[in-house]
């Protein structure tokens, strides 16, 4: 079996923090978003390469780092654009690597920025007894959350409907771009693009193919974030700290008050400040200042700052001198 991990976004809503950097290389704790599904990849015997679908702009962002981990079997298969407007869309880009490796596999899909708590061992365990093409699927718990992700209706374990972000959500159970694809459907790939279907979201893929084939869902609980904007990040940092707050031996905190689910990194200084639900990336400096659920990105300097709800980017500095005579 081969594995494909969808790491070609440019992950605009969170830019500054991703503007030059992959938002999977995004911390949770001591790992990152895509060594976790890395690390499940690597465990399974049974998927014996690994291909890192990305673009050109971050090619070789994806070379250093595949270069710097332990990992055997991930290795980069690269798509030729390098902006945003040169995309293929997901299930276009997913048709050309299937082209251009010759995959002639049974292959699992996941997207890179994928935060998810079930094991994916067990995810195939269920694709392999079903012998169909198999999404994993989350109940959100808001149908406001549904209607921004693919819809699933079930019988059973059986798809019998799928919607890709539909206007009226009428449930709460949605795909989360894990799919499992036996190998005679890989050819439905090229079908359903030459019949000028949408290239874009893979849920459109989806749609599509239920209709022609039986595919089933793989559900679970637990925990799922889509890590595409701030909030989901910081949120996903949250249950992984569950609480609790990670600070590097190398941090320097003078007077800081730490409160729940922060993680500071290697040679920030706090000084005189409070945090909150907050990421601080390596060299940091914050002095006198009040931080909750932001992001400060590295070498970035901050003095005299309340800061809710912010991202910024590195090696910014911002200091809020108070007026003369108030200070």
């Amino acid at each position: 079996m081969k594995a494909v991990v969808l790491a070609g976004g440019y992950a605009t809503r969170m830019w500054p923090i991703t503007k030059h950097r992959p938002k999977m290389f995004l911390p949770i704790g001591d790992s990152t978003v895509i060594d976790r599904i890395f690390q499940s990849l690597e465990n399974d015997d049974r998927i014996d390469e690994v291909y890192v679908s990305t673009n050109e702009r971050f090619a070789p962002d994806f070379e250093t780092h595949l270069a710097e981990t332990e990992f055997e079997k991930p290795r980069l298969s690269i798509e030729d654009t390098s902006e945003e407007a040169d995309k293929f869309g997901v299930v276009g880009a997913l048709a050309q690597l299937v082209e251009r490796e010759e995959v002639d596999d049974d292959l699992l899909v996941i997207a890179g920025d994928n935060l998810i708590s079930f094991d994916v061992s067990d995810f195939l365990d269920y694709f392999e007894r079903k012998e169909t093409p198999t999404l994993a699927a989350y109940d959100v718990g808001s149908r406001e959350k549904a209607s921004s992700y693919g819809l699933v209706e079930l019988e059973g374990d059986r798809v019998v409907d799928f919607q890709e972000k539909p206007d009226d959500p009428k449930s709460t159970l949605v795909s989360i771009a894990c799919y499992a694809f036996p190998q005679d459907a890989l050819s439905l790939l090229g079908t359903y693009l030459e019949d000028g279907n949408n290239p874009d979201e893979p849920g459109w893929f989806v749609q599509w193919l239920q209709n022609r084939v039986q595919t089933h869902a793989y559900t679970f609980e637990d925990a799922w974030f889509d890590i595409g904007t701030p909030e989901s990040y910081l949120n996903a940092v949250a249950w992984h700290l569950n609480g609790k707050s990670m600070i590097a031996d190398t941090a320097t905190l003078e007077n800081a008050t730490i409160g729940d689910n922060v993680h500071v990194m290697d040679g920030a200084t706090l000084e005189e400040t409070d945090l909150d639900h907050a990421v601080i990336f390596p060299d940091a400096t914050v002095r006198n200042g009040d931080i909750r659920r932001s992001i400060i990105d590295e070498g970035t300097h901050l003095e005299n700052l309340d800061l809710a709800g912010a991202l910024i980017g590195a090696h910014t500095t911002i200091t809020n001198h108070a007026p003369e005579g108030l200070e």
